[in-house]
């Protein structure tokens, strides 16, 4: 018998232990069967791929004889990779926040046959350091508890499991408002670190939806404390340590105040969120920075990230933090390699990027900018670039992190967004090639059953798709129609949304739950929208509703947005922090410009309107079309309206009223 479940995994997280010696059973009824036919409780081990604690407890631990053996002896033991089972994911990471730990990764979570909480933590050392118990003391520890004392098992299981329901019903009662948002946007600036950027303190997370939120405010508000809250914000990770000065990328947060040194791991996500918030100031600001930082970390994408079958190509998920089982090997440099590398161009390199004989990081060279943020002149900056690519030349014949092949439908959604962005502010025609390769990888490969997969990895489409994989792929859509005018993704949009009503939506109390009704092995439906490292399915949602309702003229979109904003607004303001993307979602709603083009998509002129439209720093701008046999809605704010002497004419609607016909280019770019 093979103890070991894992070998025929498809996800490369799940793979990367299963040679363990532990006797890991993936989540499913096998292992709740022997769970409860041993009467055994369950220890639950969460993780990614590109996890660094994760090897370390894997190391010290899953590799370990004697801990395996304890493993199995007093526990079933189920491995669970976070990327491919978020539902899960959620559930017991807020199991574990309910018991006042902070959380994080590897999650390890301890159940009843049942698959009940009542005890968990993240990472356990080996032997007792860091001021916590060793693992092995945890595990005869707990064991004991579950067999020798089960009115306190049931204590912590019943308080659990209520705290569980209560994520299927969000205490909501509060009200959106324009004051709102202002009240929100003035206690998050004022978190602010003034000098580096982001929030005070370390660790220190990228927390591109918080900052698209602040920039929304200072569009809305014109005070510039927002608009340099997110300038500073982005100015330091742009040129710190989390940035990769020579393949490009961000990597997913930095371990101090200073941007400086990361944990190492590159996660789509991150880079897609960046990306679009990039292009979305860029707008404005015309920052040569930001411009270079985006054209990197595409080139990055479309070099090392792609992954698929066929013509249609999805991205994967993650690079790993580690090579050859050390933290950032592959990444950093001692001056002496510098010095024997770039010869005479090594003492400008070594000044611009802060490199020293003593090193910036456990005695080696993170490259960063940090100290002096300013670029240098064209002619010095030419250097440092082909010092750069002589490094980078050097770096790929290092052995390379190991990348998460996994494509993931949520975070494909975000990537085809930020690239169809990025392609029409910087007119790169190849970038929508790729975001519309993604989608059709996505849309054939992912949903090849009439509903959408979560997860695709070594040809197999796997896992039930949640909340955030329709939202995520939905707004995709609407951003590749406003972006190419094509209608077919309209269409998708519009297919995703009715599916999320069906499957999704809280018939008693409004609001999607993240996991389908015929999801069926989780305790709980959770419902939230709270974001986290990424934005909430929920907030998504409002945008997306928001949207369709402008472009459709179809009041229910409307209808449904207002439900779900008022099932999940809580009746304390404050806690409105944590819910920037919906805020964001609301304010789209109550304040949208749209523009109306009605022309044959393949006249110039159109084609010069919708470019004039885009371009414009407006936010939340909507843009639709229709030729001129077409008839909107009789609901729709520009119903009636026509094509002006057979010219392109476009009509700029704020709210349900619609201004005077446009057929000049400049006359648009002033009305917007």
């Amino acid at each position: 018998m093979t103890h070991n479940h894992l070998s025929d995994q498809s996800s490369p997280y799940l793979r990367q232990h299963k040679d363990n010696p532990v006797h890991w059973y993936t989540w499913g009824p096998e292992a709740f069967d022997a769970a409860k036919q041993q009467n055994k409780p369950i220890l639950l081990s969460v993780g990614y791929a590109a996890c660094h604690w994760c090897h370390v407890m894997a190391h010290e631990s899953f590799e370990n004889d004697a801990i395996a053996g304890l493993m199995n002896d007093l526990f079933i033991n189920i491995k669970v990779d976070r990327e491919e089972r978020p539902d899960i994911d959620h559930i017991y990471m807020n199991a574990l926040h309910m018991l006042g730990e902070q959380g994080g990764w590897p999650l390890t979570m301890f159940l009843t046959p049942k698959r009940d909480p009542f005890w968990g933590g993240t990472y356990f050392p080996s032997t007792p350091k860091y001021g916590r118990p060793s693992f092995p003391q945890i595990l005869q520890q707990t064991s004991q508890t579950y067999r020798e004392d089960p009115d306190r098992l049931a204590h912590n299981v019943t308080a659990l499991k209520e705290g569980l329901k209560q994520l299927s019903a969000p205490k909501a009662g509060g009200v959106l408002s324009v004051e709102i948002l202002n009240t929100t946007s003035n206690a998050l600036v004022n978190s602010i670190d003034d000098q580096y950027g982001g929030t005070h303190g370390a660790p220190k997370f990228p927390q591109p939806n918080f900052f698209r939120f602040l920039w929304n405010t200072y569009k809305r508000t014109g005070d510039t404390s927002y608009k340099s809250a997110v300038l500073i914000t982005l100015d330091n990770m742009c040129q710190g340590g989390i940035y990769d000065h020579l393949s490009g990328g961000f990597a997913r947060y930095s371990t101090d105040e200073y941007w400086l040194a990361p944990h190492f791991e590159k996660m789509l996500y991150d880079n897609a969120l960046l990306i679009e918030l990039m292009t979305d100031v860029h707008k404005e600001t015309k920052s040569s920075l930001y411009m270079q930082r985006i054209y990197e970390t595409i080139t990055w994408l479309l070099r090392d990230m792609k992954n698929g079958q066929g013509e249609a190509c999805g991205f994967a998920a993650s690079f790993d933090a580690d090579s050859e089982g050390v933290e950032g090997k592959f990444c950093v440099w001692s001056e002496a390699e510098i010095d024997t590398l770039l010869g005479d161009a090594s003492p400008i390199f070594k000044e611009a990027y802060g490199v020293t004989a003593d090193g910036n990081w456990e005695g080696h060279n993170i490259l960063n900018r940090s100290h002096n943020m300013a670029f240098l002149s064209d002619t010095e900056e030419a250097g440092l670039r082909a010092s750069r690519i002589k490094l980078f030349e050097q770096r790929e014949k290092r052995i390379q992190p190991v990348r998460d092949d996994k494509v993931l439908a949520d975070w494909n959604g975000m990537i085809i967004a930020a690239l169809a962005k990025a392609s029409n502010e910087f007119n790169q025609a190849v970038w929508m090639d790729e975001a519309e390769s993604a989608y059709t990888f996505v849309k054939t490969q992912m949903n090849n059953t009439g509903r959408m997969h979560h997860s695709w990895c070594a040809g197999k489409a796997d896992h039930p798709a949640t909340l955030d994989d329709y939202a995520q792929m939905a707004r995709a859509a609407l951003v590749l129609y406003e972006t190419t005018t094509q209608n077919r993704y309209l269409k998708d949009a519009i297919e995703w949304v009715v599916t999320l009503y069906n499957h999704y939506w809280d018939t008693e109390d409004g609001g999607y739950f993240i996991s389908a009704d015929d999801t069926t092995d989780t305790i709980v439906r959770p419902k939230t929208a709270q974001d986290s490292a990424v934005p909430a399915g929920n907030g998504i949602m409002v945008e997306v509703l928001a949207r369709l309702f402008f472009i459709t003229g179809n009041s229910d979109y409307e209808d449904q947005a207002n439900q779900l904003i008022s099932a999940l607004t809580p009746e304390d303001p404050r806690a409105s922090l944590h819910q920037p993307t919906l805020m964001c979602g609301f304010e789209l709603l109550i304040s949208s410009t749209q523009v109306v083009l009605i022309g044959d998509a393949n006249e110039e002129s159109l084609k010069q309107m919708h470019k004039t439209a885009l371009s414009t720093a407006a936010t939340n701008l909507i843009v639709s079309f229709i030729s001129p046999d077409e008839e909107l809605p009789y609901y729709h704010p520009a119903y009636g309206k026509t094509a002006i002497d057979d010219k392109t004419t476009a009509y700029v609607c704020e709210g349900t009223i619609c201004g005077l016909p446009i057929t000049d280019i400049a006359r648009l770019k002033a009305a917007l």
